[in-house]
């Protein structure tokens, strides 16, 4: 079945030339014969498993923003996804996952070792993709990748020991999903400004821009893990609450919920059971306590935080609009 994604890249020409474009390329780099297979078969295999690919496509879209060729930055969007995937495949065996987008995930297919070994490999080939630019380039593109690299580990080590706390604060967890996911859309965007030419303050805006659009977004899946459309949102609705993880919901609701409700759901989150029970209960205190609208207005404030970022960018007006509407679509879709 075709996502909501892939639907609006073939509705909207200004984005299916951008994926077709990284699809031919990212199908050239996984195509090349390298060895041995049994090292980079697996990174292969999951680049090939597909996947919104958003993070790619928004640094083609900043290249073009800047009058540029956005095909100069195809490299870089590569090196995105293909890092982007080597966290896949770490974070899958940290978390025993049988399945990433509905195929056995690399660990489960290969072995433990093989995951791990592929994955390190695809992070050095990250690393490479970047030599096909001049020097000063070069310097830029990986100072800033490297800075997001060590980002997104400090995040997921953040996500780990939130596991064992109840008292993890608002702002711990904003910090966390920052690291964790919205560096990376960030560092997408301001890397395809860094190649179209792009002034610092035009770089910064846009690295802000996906700063705050990426907080947006991990906030909406929040909500959709427990109030989504289990037909669209494309894993089990409630998956979030039936691990205990510590999401905006959960922390809001223990801050606002009554005494009763706070025990509740400070029990709930005790029991290891994965019942549609559970879930449901849970979902209960969230509305009572209030966690659910607050949780929304979050949303739509980042989303107007990120969307102020492109007043500050000397870009055209049509671009901003691009822009706009991928923030839209991000916040508003249902899967």
């Amino acid at each position: 079945m075709i996502n909501e994604l892939e639907l609006l890249i073939c509705s909207m020409e200004f984005l299916q030339s951008y994926s077709a474009s990284f699809k031919s390329y990212l199908d050239q780099f996984v195509s090349e014969n390298r060895t041995p297979k049994s090292l980079y078969e697996p990174s292969d295999y999951i680049l090939q498993l597909g996947g919104k690919r958003l993070r790619p496509i928004l640094v083609l879209m900043a290249c073009k923003y800047f009058n540029s060729d956005y095909k100069k930055a195809l490299p870089a969007a590569s090196a995105i996804e293909v890092f982007h995937n080597f966290t896949l495949v770490h974070d899958d065996i940290m978390d025993d996952a049988l399945l990433r987008r509905g195929n056995q995930t690399v660990h489960e297919k290969w072995d433990l070792n093989t995951g791990i070994l592929s994955g390190d490999a695809m992070l050095i080939l990250a690393y490479q993709l970047f030599e096909s630019y001049e020097p000063e380039v070069f310097k830029k593109l990986v100072s800033l990748f490297s800075q997001t690299a060590l980002e997104v580990c400090e995040g997921q080590q953040y996500d780990v020991d939130f596991e064992e706390r109840n008292d993890v604060q608002v702002e711990e967890y904003l910090k966390m999903i920052e690291y964790k996911t919205s560096v990376l859309v960030a560092c997408a965007l301001k890397m395809g400004a860094i190649i179209g030419g792009a002034s610092q303050q035009d770089a910064d805006a846009m690295y802000d821009f996906g700063k705050y659009l990426g907080i947006a977004f991990q906030l909406q899946d929040d909500y959709l893990d427990a109030f989504g459309n289990p037909e669209t949102f494309g894993k089990q609705v409630g998956g979030d609450i039936l691990e205990n993880k510590k999401t905006y919901l959960v922390i809001k609701a223990l801050e606002l919920a009554s005494n009763d409700d706070r025990e509740s759901l400070l029990k709930a989150m005790l029991v290891q059971e994965k019942s549609l029970e559970k879930v449901e209960n849970v979902k209960v205190i969230f509305m009572k306590s209030g966690a659910t609208e607050v949780t929304l207005k979050a949303i739509i404030d980042f989303t107007a935080k990120a969307f102020t970022q492109l007043d500050l960018l000397s870009i055209s007006e049509d671009s901003k609009n691009e822009l706009r509407s991928f923030g839209r679509y991000l916040i508003q879709r249902e899967s």
